[in-house]
């Protein structure tokens, strides 16, 4: 059987990279006369440089502000003149020193993605495409128009340079900036918000949408996406930008459909399989493209939140959790690669081709 195993991360415990590996470990171990084809994934978040750099370009490194102010070195990707950046290289979680606090959430700010922006635009890039996921700070993107502003020496002269470059917002998931499925109310928490933290940031981002209104002339607020990576969507979006389904950006560059087409399964996963995970990240987008080629799709998640039903309309045919397997969200995290090798290991013994959901 010819398996395709191609993971996102799982948040910061396995880059998806690692966790491809873990997965064809396990399944060889008990399947070795199937042929597995690793082709890492992202939507947008931790890891989209590495997943399109495997397709060509050159992978470059730029020291930039970090979510808290202390410099960071950002990795990049130049192939030509198209550029791809990834928010969380400049303002990840894992960039925050430890973990995520209220203090944290209110601070943590965009302004290294700005500066990524400015050394593609420097490096000649005609095309950026952004990967929008995993960010630390619900700032709006202000932070990134700042430091556009600041090199380029106004926010009229930063959106005039950017109006002769394609700019992709590549999301991973569909939330507005704003209200009870924006930014601050459904990431925020993640984010280490508490409730006060949560009512400021969705007042500080109302008032910073007002003000990207003002000087682009475009109201974004409500547009699917602008949500994504804290609201740096929204950002993109009034410069200018388009957005895109990061799971559609990897697809197209990493050709996908070739991959597909001589799949018999398909094992993908992420770190939790959830709600939001129904609302544009790369395990659904996948799991709908092999359904449309009636090829079955494994999921093997850090914890799975969806019912049967859940399942069966996102056309996954089996969905198995980590958590679970490890008897506690602590051995999972702290031993992720072993784990999830071992679960692999265990749907191996447990797939004969049916679509039997587990």
């Amino acid at each position: 059987m010819r398996v395709l195993i191609a993971p996102d991360s799982f948040g910061e415990t396995l880059t998806a990279v690692e966790a491809a590996a873990a997965i064809a470990a396990g399944w060889s171990a008990v399947r070795p006369d199937d042929h597995l084809v690793e082709a890492p994934q992202s939507d947008g978040g931790p890891g989209f440089v590495d997943v399109v750099a495997a397709a060509g370009g050159t992978i470059r490194t730029t020291v930039v502000e970090g979510p808290l102010g202390v410099d960071v070195s950002a990795r990049w990707l130049l192939d030509g003149t198209d550029a791809y950046l990834e928010s969380a290289q400049a303002c990840g979680l894992g960039l925050l020193g430890g973990p995520p606090t209220p203090r944290t959430a209110r601070d943590a700010h965009s302004r290294g993605v700005g500066q990524l922006m400015m050394a593609a635009l420097d490096a000649g890039a005609h095309r950026i495409v952004v990967g929008l996921g995993g960010s630390s700070c619900t700032d709006g993107g202000r932070g990134l128009v700042e430091s556009l502003a600041q090199g380029f020496g106004s926010a009229d002269a930063a959106v005039a340079r950017l109006r002769a470059v394609e700019l992709v917002a590549a999301t991973d998931v569909e939330h507005p900036l704003l209200g009870e499925h924006g930014a601050a109310h459904v990431f925020g928490p993640q984010k280490g918000a508490d409730a006060g933290t949560v009512a400021f940031l969705e007042d500080r981002n109302s008032a910073w949408a007002g003000q990207l209104h003002r000087v682009t002339a475009r109201d974004v607020a409500a547009e699917a996406g602008a949500g994504a990576a804290g609201g740096i969507g929204a950002a993109l979006l009034a410069l200018g930008g388009t957005r895109e389904s990061g799971a559609h950006v990897v697809a197209q560059r990493t050709r996908q459909d070739r991959q597909l087409a001589s799949a018999q399964l398909v094992i993908t996963g992420e770190g939790r399989l959830d709600q939001q995970s129904l609302r544009g990240k790369l395990v659904i987008a996948l799991a709908a493209a092999a359904r449309r080629r009636a090829i079955a799709t494994l999921v093997l998640a850090g914890q799975v939140l969806l019912d049967a039903a859940d399942l069966d309309r996102a056309g996954i045919d089996a969905a198995l959790s980590l958590v679970d397997h490890a008897g506690s969200v602590e051995l999972a995290m702290s031993d992720a690669y072993a784990q999830l090798r071992d679960l692999a290991a265990a749907a191996a013994r447990g797939w004969d081709g049916a679509a039997a959901r587990q």
